[in-house]
C-alpha cells in the first residue's frame, strides 16, 4: 500500500514539481495551496506524511504543526523553509516535527528526508508492537495453558480489556478469576490506575455500604471521622467484586444506580460524588440459580453480564496440565531452593489422572506440598495428597479392561504398595492405614508377590 503525503505549498511550480516527482517515486500525493486548505485537507483525510512550508497564507507552518498534532497526532510532518528562518524550523522539530529541509533544495534531498522517515516510522511501529507484545505476555504469564479452551479465553481477555464495559467472569472455584481479572487491568488503558478488589463474601453485612460508598462522620456508632470508600479509592481505575454473588440483596439497588450513573453518596451524607470506575465482576456460583431463588436481582444481572468470560474446570482442559505441572514445579523449585527436583513417573502420572475438584489450585498447592515433603530430588507418588494417588490406582486398574475380579485385585495391590510406600515399609503401621491385621497383611504381600 502506497504511502500517503500532503504537500501545502503557496508557490505553484514547486507545489507541482514535488507532486509530480514523489508520484513517480510510488508515493500518493495530495496538494494544498495555502494554510486554510491544508487545515481542511488534515481534518477530513488521514496522511502518512506532510509536507509543509513555513511561510503560508492564512496559516503559518507552526500554526498548522500544532493542528496536526490535535486532529492526526500519527502524522509525520517535515518543514520546508528558507535558510533565513532555520531557527524557526528548529522550533518545529522540538513542537514535534520529524525534520527541516532548507530552501532551496534538490529532488534527492526531499527523497532522502521522506524515506528516513518512513524508516524511522517503521522502526517506532515494530518497537510499539513489541512493547505491547511483551506486555500481553506478561499480563497472561499466570494463566497457563495451550488448550483450545484457553485460546479462547484469551482472545476474550484482549478483546474487552481495551473498553471500559463491564465484565463477568464465571468459574468454579479454583479456575482463575481472580487472574483473568489481573490481566484485563493490566491490559487496559487504566492500567496505571489504581486496581481495588472486594471479595463480596468476607464484608459483614451491615458494613457493606460503608465498604463501598464511604461514611461521614457520625454516621453510625464508631464512625469518628470521615472515610472514602472503595470506589472512591479506585477512582479512574478498575473495581473488582469477587464473589458478587454474596453481596447483600439490599444493597444491590444501590449498586446497580452506580454502576449506571457513576454517582455515589457516602453513608451518612447528602453530596453525590462523580466516579470514573471499570468493575469486572467474578462469580463461582451459577447467579441464574441465585436469581430464581431469590438472593440476586435480574436487573443486577443484565446490568454487569455485558461481557462474559466463562472459565473452564481443568478436567475440561486436561491437555493444559503437564504445562500446569511444569510452571507449579519451576515456580516452587525456586522459592524453596530445589533446583534439581524431580518428578517419577508414578507421581507425575497420578497428578496427570487425577480430576482436580479443586481446578488449578488443587494442583498448585499439590505440587507445592510435594516439593516441599520430597526427599533425596525426587518427589515420589507417596508425597503427593491421598486423593491424587488413589486416582492413579484406580485409573491404573481400569484402563486396560480388566474383570471386575482382576481390578479389585488390581486396586487391592496398588492399596497395599501406596500404603507401604507412606509407611516407609513398616508392615505395623501399613496395615494399621488399611484397616487390617499385620498378618492379613503379610498374606498379602505374599499373594501379590509385592517386595
Amino acid at each position: 500500500m502506497k504511502h500517503r503525503i500532503l504537500i501545502i505549498e503557496d508557490e505553484p511550480s514547486m507545489r507541482l514539481g514535488m507532486s509530480h516527482f514523489l508520484s513517480s517515486s510510488g508515493y500518493n500525493v495530495s496538494t494544498c495551496k495555502d494554510g486554510a486548505e491544508g487545515r481542511s485537507s488534515i481534518e477530513k483525510d488521514r496522511f502518512d506524511l506532510i509536507i509543509t512550508d513555513l511561510k503560508l497564507p492564512h496559516f503559518d507552518g507552526l500554526t498548522l504543526l500544532k493542528h496536526i498534532r490535535t486532529v492526526s497526532p500519527d502524522s509525520g510532518a517535515i518543514i520546508m523553509t528558507a535558510y533565513a528562518d532555520i531557527k524557526t524550523a528548529v522550533q518545529a522539530i522540538k513542537e514535534g516535527a520529524f525534520d527541516y529541509i532548507a530552501k532551496p533544495f534538490s529532488n534527492e534531498e526531499l527523497l532522502v528526508a521522506i524515506e528516513r522517515f518512513f524508516k524511522f516510522h517503521s522502526i517506532e511501529m515494530e518497537l510499539i508492537r513489541l512493547k505491547e507484545s511483551i506486555r500481553e505476555k506478561k499480563s497472561f504469564e499466570s494463566l497457563i495453558g495451550l488448550s483450545p479452551a484457553m485460546k479462547d479465553i484469551f482472545d476474550r481477555i484482549a478483546s474487552v480489556a481495551g473498553t471500559d464495559v463491564p465484565v463477568l467472569i464465571q468459574g468454579e472455584s479454583g479456575t482463575g478469576k481472580e487472574l483473568v481479572a489481573n490481566a484485563i487491568h493490566k491490559l487496559s488503558h487504566r492500567n496505571d490506575r489504581p486496581f481495588i478488589k472486594i471479595n463480596c463474601a468476607a464484608i459483614p453485612e451491615d458494613l457493606f455500604e460503608s465498604e463501598l460508598f464511604g461514611h461521614e462522620k457520625g454516621a453510625f456508632t464508631g464512625a469518628k471521622e470521615t472515610r472514602k470508600g472503595k470506589f472512591e479509592f479506585a477512582d479512574s481505575g478498575t473495581i473488582f467484586f469477587d464473589e458478587i454473588s454474596d453481596i447483600p440483596l439490599s444493597l444491590q439497588p444501590k449498586l446497580l444506580r452506580v454502576l449506571e450513573d457513576n454517582i455515589i453518596t457516602k453513608l451518612g451524607g447528602n453530596t453525590s460524588i462523580k466516579v470514573d470506575v471499570r468493575s469486572i465482576f467474578a462469580a463461582s456460583k451459577n447467579l441464574k440459580d441465585c436469581i430464581a431463588a431469590g438472593t440476586f436481582r435480574e436487573e443486577l444481572f443484565y446490568r454487569i453480564n455485558v461481557v462474559p468470560v466463562v472459565l473452564p474446570s481443568l478436567r475440561e482442559r486436561k491437555e493444559d496440565i503437564p504445562e500446569l505441572i511444569d510452571h507449579f514445579l519451576a515456580h516452587f523449585k525456586d522459592k524453596y531452593k530445589r533446583p534439581d527436583l524431580a518428578v517419577s513417573q508414578p507421581a507425575y502420572n497420578a497428578l496427570l489422572s487425577y480430576n482436580y475438584p479443586g481446578n488449578v489450585r488443587e494442583l498448585k498447592h499439590a505440587i507445592e506440598r510435594a516439593v516441599i515433603l520430597s526427599k533425596d530430588g525426587i518427589i515420589d507418588i507417596k508425597h503427593l495428597p491421598d486423593e491424587v494417588s488413589k486416582s492413579s490406582n484406580i485409573a491404573t486398574c481400569i484402563k486396560d479392561a480388566l474383570s471386575l475380579e482382576e481390578s479389585i485385585r488390581c486396586l487391592e495391590r496398588q492399596s497395599i504398595m501406596r500404603a507401604l510406600n507412606e509407611s516407609e515399609g513398616r508392615k505395623t503401621d501399613a496395615a494399621k492405614s488399611l484397616g487390617i491385621s499385620r498378618k492379613v497383611l503379610w498374606k498379602k504381600i505374599k499373594e501379590y508377590g509385592i517386595e
